[in-house]
């Protein structure tokens, strides 16, 4: 890609790093100093096509390719007024359709393709759909009130976090410079030998630290605190609560014959016609004994008929 720089003045982002680009609705684009020299009294021509600008026109340019800025405030602008939503047309087919002239118009004036009769065609739309614009505008309005709270109230706790983080900081900060202090207290008027002092005062720090972690709840960036709890809840079992949970295996009665266990799948020969499980699969805890023993769980259950089930049906057992 070419260095990205003024093609009026020719200075490139390589001299100056500084460089600021700003680009017209045209999509040709020109450093501030240009802009602020052409433009003096407020409207002139770009120097490139000659298409008529205001100085207010031109924003700084965000992308290297010009023709990427141009197609975006293209786009902005077309979407103010096809602000049409997928609730207001019939079917799904209609609404891609409504999709896919937008893009269509957005394609033309990019490339200057059928401006006039493009134009033409957005002005006939806005006469057409003067009422539901409005009130689309209206909705997008609230929508983006709705969402400015929220970042707002993202940036308050974010900026609350911060000056948590900033407060806890500063108190470890004063904990060691008093720590500090008193060690030298300590070494200048004890009558301890310097080495166990030291080693007195870093167990001291250490106890003191880890009480401190301890007892602070670990906060994470979305809030959630780990190692805090506001209640107690009691444990099951004692004299309020009655006998504890005992738990009992489930007694399955499959009307069929006797289910075959896991351990005698290998050894009866079931798997002699069944694939071995390839090592992905082993890694995801599959065994092909398992689905063996599934599949013929599946095949004999519901096999034996035992009357006194449903004796209101008047059938008669089966004879095996």
């Amino acid at each position: 890609m070419d260095e990205q720089g003024c093609p009026r003045c020719k200075t490139t982002k390589y001299r100056n790093p500084s460089l600021k680009l700003l680009v017209n609705v045209c999509g040709h684009s020109l450093c501030e100093s240009c802009v602020d020299l052409l433009f003096i009294k407020g409207s002139g021509s770009c120097p490139e096509c000659g298409t008529a600008l205001r100085r207010n026109n031109f924003r700084l340019q965000i992308f290297e390719d010009s023709n990427v800025e141009k197609e975006l405030d293209i786009r902005k602008r077309i979407l103010r007024d096809f602000n049409k939503k997928e609730e207001d047309f019939s079917s799904l087919r209609d609404f891609n359709d409504y999709l896919e002239m937008i893009e269509t118009i957005v394609f033309n004036l990019s490339n200057g393709i059928d401006v006039e009769s493009t134009r033409k065609m957005i002005e006939q739309y806005r006469k057409d759909n003067k009422d539901q614009i409005k009130k689309n505008l209206s909705k997008m309005s609230k929508d983006q009130e709705y969402l400015d709270l929220l970042i707002e109230q993202e940036k308050h706790e974010t900026a609350v976090r911060l000056q948590m983080m900033e407060e806890e900081a500063a108190r470890d900060k004063a904990l060691k410079k008093k720590n500090k202090a008193a060690l030298i207290d300590e070494l200048m008027f004890s009558e301890l030998p310097a080495t166990d002092i030291v080693a007195t005062h870093r167990e001291c720090v250490t106890q003191l630290e880890a009480a401190t972690r301890a007892t602070a709840p670990t906060t994470f960036s979305t809030g959630i605190k780990i190692g805090h709890h506001d209640t107690v809840l009691p444990l099951p079992g004692g004299e309020d609560n009655g006998d504890a949970y005992m738990y009992l295996p489930y007694d399955l009665n499959n009307s069929g014959p006797s289910l075959i266990a896991q351990e005698d799948i290998h050894n009866l020969g079931y798997l002699s016609h069944v694939r071995p499980a390839t090592d992905m699969e082993r890694g995801g805890g599959f065994e092909a004994r398992i689905a063996c023993q599934r599949a013929l769980h599946d095949a004999l259950s519901g096999l034996f008929y035992f009357p006194e089930t449903d004796s209101s049906s008047g059938l008669q057992p089966m004879v095996t």
